[in-house]
């Protein structure tokens, strides 16, 4: 079972993936994680993106598909695996079919951008425990403050509404083709293209996903 996964940040990729792994017991595969790994374990690949790295450059789509080869070659994966952030864009779909990885499943969750925003710009943290709140979904006890030690929460940078569209517009721009790509892949009987309304709740997305997975 290979999948991936498509959705605005915000979306509730992260959740679902946490679900599909523990259900079908299959890994998820983070480029930034497998980048980590390589340069760690000094693998050919792991060498060449590490001297790119150093330089200041960006890892080029070929040596992230040949971590991506690398990495689904190893044993854990053989019932299958789940892409996480990847591919991000039309050229590294095409590099996935190219190095001969074949897509069993994508599956879209789709949020309305203002929903996103107001999903992420309602967290709040306490940054020395990583306790999350949310200001409508999941409120502290009392207003601004960790239920536990009763500090002061704040509103990461990552979570603030000029960073969240940001994000939003680059997925825009990038990623969301990769919608239309891969529902023609689809079309052509390549892979099972299917799409989840993320603004459910969490438990009533995950039973969806396993009736379409089983």
């Amino acid at each position: 079972m290979r999948i991936i996964l498509l959705g605005a940040p915000g979306a509730g990729k992260g959740t679902q993936a946490q679900f599909i792994m523990d259900k079908y017991g299959i890994p998820q595969i983070s480029t930034g994680d497998m980048l980590r790994a390589a340069i760690k374990a000094g693998t050919e690949m792991g060498k060449q993106a590490k001297a790119v790295i150093d330089a200041g450059q960006l890892v080029s789509d070929d040596i992230i598909l040949g971590l991506v080869k690398e990495r689904i070659a190893q044993e854990d994966c053989a019932k299958g695996f789940l892409l996480d952030g990847f591919p991000r864009t039309i050229p590294q779909a095409d590099g996935l079919k190219e190095i001969g990885v074949d897509v069993d499943y994508v599956l879209e969750f789709d949020v309305a951008d203002s929903v996103i925003v107001e999903r992420m710009a309602g967290r709040r943290a306490h940054i020395a425990s990583g306790r999350t709140y949310h200001v409508v979904y999941n409120p502290p006890k009392v207003e601004g403050k960790d239920d536990v030690t009763g500090e002061d929460l704040v509103v990461r940078d990552d979570d603030k509404e000029e960073t969240v569209r940001a994000r939003l517009g680059v997925y825009h721009e990038q990623t969301a083709p990769l919608i239309a790509y891969y529902s023609k892949e689809a079309e052509a009987g390549n892979t099972k293209y299917l799409k989840f309304d993320g603004t459910k709740l969490v438990d009533e997305v995950s039973a969806e996903i396993e009736k379409a997975l089983s």
